[in-house]
């Protein structure tokens, strides 16, 4: 079975950086603690050389297999992280990929 990838992109509304990240971290560590077919959950950061891009985040997730990915979906975190965060948000893009 193929791993499944996700690429999220956050567009943040202006001065909700801080509350954002400080959600999607603790999803992020909670979905590895708590999900063995999560095999990767980085929290990016976008920016350039003159420094952060606060208005944006990404994600970049790994999972075993489908029934990881959905057993993900499934999870009461991430309808409690998404209504947490849903207020922060102006746009959200995923793109779901196989390895």
């Amino acid at each position: 079975m193929a791993k499944i990838a996700l690429v999220v992109e956050f567009k943040l509304k202006p001065g909700a950086h801080a509350a954002f990240d400080a959600i999607i971290r603790d999803h992020a560590a909670g979905t590895l603690a708590d999900e063995p077919g999560c095999e990767r959950f980085d929290v990016l950061q976008p920016g350039s050389k003159e420094g952060p891009d606060l208005s944006r985040v990404m994600l970049y997730e790994v999972y075993a297999d489908d029934a990881a990915f959905k057993a993900h979906t499934q999870n009461p975190r991430l309808a409690r992280t998404r209504a947490a965060y849903e207020p922060l948000i102006e746009d959200r893009t995923i793109h779901i990929c196989k390895l």
